[in-house]
């Protein structure tokens, strides 16, 4: 018969709210909460909040590695452990816009890491997208939508390996969303200056998700909704960067607001290399510096982020003043929810809860 433990900390965030009480624990996994423990029985007290760890569904590089640089499950591995140290339990390689092979030798990299701690699958942004909203992706790389990467996903998909890919309304052709849909891969429009009557056309054919809202695509106006206006009247979900650089905190409050549906915004980092590393790293051959907080590249266009999700969630908390219990949902919930992941507390491994201070900056990063 298999002992349980109890554990008693402060606060319980249990994938919806925070609640006090009891965490049940057999074998290593926490198997039930309770408010009152059974007679006789002594648990171990925790300082502060217990959630689960946090998911990242964006993250292109971390500990000097880089997806696009280092296609590998190596480098995966190096990005997952990375980030682990700054409280994100698990994460979803990102590999953007570049030569066919880099796509293909990232597939097979997510092949090879399906199964490995700390890594979701792999999120394909690009190369199907609106040169007009690029960003840092290389402008001779972008084509429109393939059998090639079709099959790479179907492959991928077969092998029960989890896809995010992001695709430019303008990228793909009537049909081409709903055959990424028939595979299980999660439809995300981004980098896009199409119209909202585009982008709901593309949601009707299964897109079920946004990536970065606000930024690479097309703006909200009185008259012209855009795609930015597309997603926050929509009631898909949506990634958003909350580093007080790539979205104005006002801005970030106010979709927070105004979206019909609750918990469809969910955190992201689009963290680069330096996260945990150097920092500069090298992309497309030119180099990307970080300034003031900034990863800039030598045409002064944003190139992916530095921050952890940690510091997107205590932002939200202490500087937007966001509701603790949304904002845990925002990084571990929700995300969970997007990739096909328990959402909930019961069920999580020890290792991949995190303990939060009462600024709700990570104490301590797996219990086992």
């Amino acid at each position: 018969m298999t002992a349980t433990t109890y554990l008693h900390p402060d606060r319980i965030f249990d994938g919806q709210a925070l609640r006090a009480g009891y965490v049940a624990v057999q074998n290593g996994t926490v198997s039930a909460l309770l408010d009152t423990l059974p007679t006789g029985t002594e648990p171990q007290t925790l300082r502060g909040t217990l959630t689960p760890g946090y998911l990242d569904l964006q993250v292109n590089g971390g500990a000097d590695a880089l997806v696009n640089t280092s296609p590998t499950a190596a480098a995966m591995q190096t990005i997952a452990a990375a980030h682990r140290r700054f409280g994100t339990v698990a994460v979803l390689p990102t590999v953007i816009t570049d030569a066919p092979e880099v796509l293909d030798a990232a597939a097979e990299a997510a092949l090879q890491a399906h199964g490995l701690p700390g890594i979701l699958g792999l999120h394909i942004e690009g190369p199907h997208l609106s040169v007009a909203r690029r960003g840092t992706h290389a402008a001779r790389f972008i084509r429109p939508f393939d059998q090639r990467t079709l099959a790479i996903v179907q492959r991928l998909r077969a092998a029960q390996v989890p896809v995010m890919i992001t695709v430019a309304p303008e990228g793909v052709s009537p049909g081409d969303i709903a055959s990424l849909v028939k595979t299980g891969a999660v439809v995300s429009l981004g980098h896009s200056d199409t119209t909202a009557e585009h982008v709901r056309a593309c949601l009707t054919e299964g897109a079920t998700c946004f990536t970065h809202l606000y930024n690479a695509m097309s703006p909200m106006l009185n008259r012209t909704p855009g795609v930015t206006g597309a997603c926050i009247n929509s009631t898909a979900y949506t990634g958003i960067i909350c580093d007080g650089i790539h979205v104005a905190d006002e801005m970030v409050a106010l979709a927070l607001r105004a979206r019909p549906l609750p918990d469809t915004t969910f955190l992201v980092s689009d963290s680069m290399s330096t996260v945990g590393g150097s920092d500069h790293f090298t992309l497309y051959g030119n180099e990307i510096r970080l300034v003031n907080g900034r990863l800039v590249n030598a045409e002064g266009s944003l190139a992916g982020a530095h921050i952890t999700m940690a510091e997107s969630v205590t932002r939200l908390i202490n500087v937007l003043h966001i509701d603790p219990a949304t904002t845990l949902r925002m990084a571990s919930t929700i995300p969970a929810r997007v990739i096909g992941r328990n959402p909930g507390l019961i069920g999580q491994s020890l290792n991949d809860l995190l303990l939060l201070n009462p600024d709700w900056t990570v104490a301590k990063t797996g219990l086992a």
